[in-house]
């Protein structure tokens, strides 16, 4: 289902133009050019939705530089304009209103420490497989763009998708973390919830993760 027009979407992102990254494919490999500290560690968000859990991340590491994308706009302005309220600011976040089919188009090989990718489509027809995120092509652009060591953390609330992707990542990726209950395993604590996540959790649907790293 596509997400409902937002009222002014224009003037409401073109509002927040300082958060949002403009022409990223121009700037391949200089967009951490973009923040106050450009030499920071880059984190990705693939589909960072309302912006809740990214927003957070931000606020607990400011020592790092993370990039939200999301292709709908009309979600990213809700989470471009929630991360311009936080208090304190965030300098160290930013936005690409985006497809992640253009990732290479937009980052040099080795650039991003980490990648996280929460709630997915899971495409649920067996015909539509190679458009899972965690599909194992997609897992060997995303591997090329980490750092040797970085990482790739992966949450969801469908089992289908989860049990999918624990083969895509042993193929691509091997995994460090997996689990069938992230809320109850040795990851809760320092797990940060999106909107999605809490809503489901508190009807007690168990969510899956898996956390891999790339080895070289």
């Amino acid at each position: 289902m596509r997400p409902r027009k937002k009222t002014n979407l224009i003037p409401r992102l073109n509002a927040c133009a300082s958060m949002i990254l403009s022409n990223p494919t121009a700037q391949k490999g200089r967009l951490r050019e973009a923040f106050p500290n450009p030499s920071a560690p880059l984190h990705l968000e693939i589909g960072c939705g309302k912006g809740a859990f990214i927003c957070q991340l931000a606020q607990q590491n400011p020592n790092i530089n993370f990039i939200a994308m999301e292709r709908e706009p009309n979600v990213a302005v809700i989470a471009v304009e929630r991360a311009m309220r936080a208090e304190p600011p965030l300098p160290n976040l930013r936005f690409l209103l985006d497809d992640a089919e253009k990732l290479p188009e937009m980052f040099e090989p080795e650039e991003l420490e980490r990648i996280y990718i929460n709630f997915c489509d899971p495409w649920h027809k067996r015909r539509q497989y190679k458009r899972r995120l965690t599909y194992r092509g997609n897992l060997e652009v995303y591997k090329k763009l980490l750092v040797p060591g970085g990482e790739l953390q992966f949450k969801t609330d469908n089992y289908m998708l989860y049990h999918f992707s624990t083969f895509e990542f042993a193929a691509v990726l091997p995994a460090y973390f997996t689990t069938t209950d992230l809320h109850n395993s040795e990851a809760a604590a320092s797990n940060i919830m999106t909107e999605y996540e809490t809503y489901f959790s508190n009807l007690g649907q168990p969510i899956y993760a898996i956390r891999a790293r790339r080895q070289d």
